[in-house]
């Protein structure tokens, strides 16, 4: 008992033990850490600032007020643009996290050539960025009839997401054993049953990856409702901030669209800190489980 004590301990001064790669490795992620945080803390200085204060945003935290908030709010129609967001956010991750799911499922199972050439018929939507195609997209939905609402982005957020989505489920698809759906085929389970009761609960991990990589773009992206949303009561957050970029008559209200800023990524670090554990424990599942 005492030799394996010495041996901790041998181990952990040996751990801690600071040699110049160490000290010179440490300096690295210090110097990256403040190169990351550095914006961030900048924005965050000048949204407690005023509307008319024009100090250098490098003068941090001179001045604490509200005043900017309340006008990002009040201007941007915060509630409104907040519930278009996760209309469209929600809406679409739903739609990507079902098709993706079960269109990696016959290609992660059946091994014959159609599931390999679906497979990389999917893997070619990476190559292409959506924004090469994005006129005559716009010209077809528009001869189509395909009216243009807070729902119309989706269309191109769910199709431009489901590349990556399906290689992301096909990949963690040879990891679930095969045997467990063995004996719920001789349990008497349906095709569907085995899918929805048996492999999709055990595709957790990959589902919540998929969740936070694609939920994060789609509500990020500006790109997509700008183009398809001619109405302003049905405009997302990111839209709404590009009020706040001015022009040449009227100037950059730069307070007020750092407030703006903290307020569109105020409801994603809530869901990131709600999800975290469960990202955690998931990963950790599924490497249990593969």
């Amino acid at each position: 008992m005492a030799f394996g004590k010495k041996k901790d301990d041998r181990e952990k001064e040996q751990y801690l033990k600071l040699t110049p790669k160490t000290i010179l490795l440490y300096l690295v992620i210090i110097l990256f850490c403040v190169i990351v945080i550095s914006p961030l803390v900048i924005v965050f200085s000048s949204s407690l600032r005023s509307p008319e204060n024009q100090t250098s945003p490098l003068a941090l935290f001179i001045e604490f007020t509200g005043a900017s908030y309340v006008r990002a709010f009040s201007n941007m129609n915060y509630p409104a643009e907040l519930l278009n967001s996760i209309m469209t956010t929600a809406g679409s991750v739903l739609i990507i996290v079902i098709f993706s799911t079960m269109a990696a499922y016959p290609i992660g199972r059946i091994k014959t050539k159609l599931a390999r050439f679906l497979y990389f018929f999917f893997i070619s939507g990476l190559i292409i960025p959506s924004q090469m195609v994005i006129v005559p997209i716009a010209q077809t939905l528009n001869r189509l009839g395909v009216p243009n609402t807070r729902f119309t982005p989706m269309i191109m957020f769910i199709t431009c997401s489901l590349p990556f989505s399906v290689f992301l489920f096909s990949g963690f698809m040879k990891g679930v054993p095969v045997e467990i759906e063995e004996s719920a085929y001789i349990d008497g389970a349906s095709l569907g049953k085995r899918f929805w009761s048996v492999v999709f609960p055990l595709l957790q991990p990959a589902i919540v990856s998929c969740v936070i990589t694609q939920g994060l773009w789609i509500w990020n992206d500006y790109f997509y409702p700008m183009v398809f949303i001619t109405k302003k009561a049905q405009y997302s957050l990111p839209v709404g901030m590009l009020q706040f970029l001015g022009d040449k008559e009227n100037p950059a209200q730069w307070n007020i669209l750092f407030a703006a800023c903290v307020l569109c990524a105020l409801p994603l670090i809530v869901i990131f800190l709600a999800l975290q554990k469960q990202f955690v424990n998931g990963i950790a599942a599924g490497a249990v489980k593969g």
